[in-house]
């Protein structure tokens, strides 16, 4: 069993105790993958332990992307610039049908690469080849909430997905030393009939696991859902029991009644808010505020990064705080503690991970530390806003994922970073190739 400890650092816990100064500096205890203690001069205390200098550093737990397409990272650049469904249905969707297992592998390394070296630690993905995402997770380290993209239109196709969901859940959730943790996924009302997800109901409760569901993330699909059903996106979902007793990822969320919110906050559903994508595609501003206000559980994703187009959730963490202030007309709403909250530990409520998010004992140890010696985070007057508006990704210096050090003073330990970034590149030009 491992034993590290991180010594005289700047600590932001983020484990939801109301203090008047929410950081302080202390130790923080590792044994095994789980944090034993946070504290002050606890170097003392504990002996024969590996030690981590954290002097100039702060220790803060690891980010958490609630909702991505990790292996879309080949698609980067590919359809900017286009309305959501023509980007969809013109551009992303012709390109993926041509997508194979090996690039699904390469493309989530390189996702995981990013998000590692800019804080992330755990991540929910939808996508396809989900036991080759798995077995990328596996190697790197990182913790991940996968699971299948699944369409219910036409009869075969739908069949086709709820096996392949049910298989992938069957063999990996749980695996990786209980880092990866598996869903389903139907991808959105409108490429999922009631009649469908009522099947995919059936077999949520039959494996005894929570879905990852596309909801209300454009006006479209609103007006489409309520010209079909007579009722918007969310009603529908609760009208056929989607959101009993189940734990639900739900990305996006932009055009909600206040009715809808109230069903969110009423079934502890988890919110996914990606304000960059949702901005690069012009899908509107979910009213994030109003959410938080009413109780909901709300944490961060980026989206995949063909809509984004990168993984960097420090990124979305400042433009979130920036957004609603200036959507609200109001600089008091999404203060920086609250956002990075989101990040941290709502985050970990929403992907339903539980004892991650938080620095406190008895949780896992995903930790990020960042180099304060930086122009752009001196002087030191309120840390959180240090890192919400100031920090940037290259100020991450080591992270550990579940006790194991992943990345130590900007080196990868669990990855070849050349290789991946090689890979990748040839898996995304043979891609463009296929007809």
């Amino acid at each position: 069993m491992g034993k590290l400890l991180i010594k005289d650092v700047v600590i932001l816990p983020m484990d939801g105790v109301e203090r008047e100064q929410p950081w302080f500096t202390g130790d923080i205890v590792v044994e095994g993958n789980i944090i034993k203690e946070v504290g002050e001069d606890l170097r003392y205390k504990y002996k024969g332990y590996e030690i981590i200098e954290g002097k100039g550093l702060l220790a803060m737990p690891g980010m958490l992307n609630c909702h991505t397409h990790a292996a879309m990272t080949l698609l980067r650049s590919y359809a900017d610039d286009l309305p959501l469904q023509e980007w969809l249905e013109e551009k992303i969707w012709p390109r993926e049908a041509h997508l194979q297992s090996d690039d699904i592998y390469w493309g989530t390394m390189l996702s995981i690469l990013e998000m590692i070296k800019s804080g992330t630690t755990a991540f929910a993905d939808m996508y396809f080849f989900m036991e080759r995402g798995a077995q990328a997770v596996t190697e790197s380290g990182i913790r991940a909430s996968l699971c299948k993209g699944m369409i219910g239109l036409g009869k075969a196709k739908g069949e086709q997905d709820l096996a392949v969901a049910e298989e992938l859940v069957k063999e990996w959730n749980g695996k990786a030393d209980g880092r990866i943790t598996c869903l389903l996924g139907p991808h959105a009302p409108y490429t999922c009939p009631p009649d469908y997800l009522r099947e995919v109901i059936k077999l949520s409760d039959k494996l005894g696991v929570g879905l990852h569901i596309h909801l209300a993330e454009t006006l479209k699909e609103v007006s489409d859902i309520e010209e079909q059903y007579g009722m918007r996106p969310l009603e529908l979902m609760e009208s056929i029991g989607l959101f009993e007793n189940r734990h639900v990822i739900a990305a996006h969320c932009v055009h909600l009644s206040d009715k809808e919110v109230d069903i969110l906050v009423k079934n502890k559903v988890g919110v996914a808010h990606n304000p960059q994508s949702n901005m690069k595609l012009a899908s509107g501003i979910a009213p994030i505020p109003k959410l938080l206000q009413a109780g909901a559980i709300v944490g961060l994703g980026t989206d995949g990064a063909a809509s984004n187009n990168n993984l960097d959730l420090l990124e979305e963490v400042r433009y979130c705080a920036l957004l609603h202030k200036v959507s609200a007309q109001d600089p008091t709403v999404t203060p920086a503690y609250q956002v990075l909250d989101m990040a941290t530990r709502m985050g970990a409520q929403v992907m339903g991970l539980d004892k991650v998010g938080s620095l406190k004992p008895g949780y896992k140890a995903d930790i990020v530390l960042l180099d304060l010696q930086k122009p752009h985070l001196t002087p030191l007057h309120d840390v959180a806003a240090n890192v919400v508006y100031s920090a940037q990704s290259s100020d991450v210096k080591t992270v550990i994922i579940d006790g194991k050090v992943v990345m130590k003073n900007k080196q990868m330990l669990t990855m070849d970073e050349e290789r991946v970034m090689y890979e990748a590149q040839r898996c995304a030009d043979d891609l463009l190739k296929r007809e």
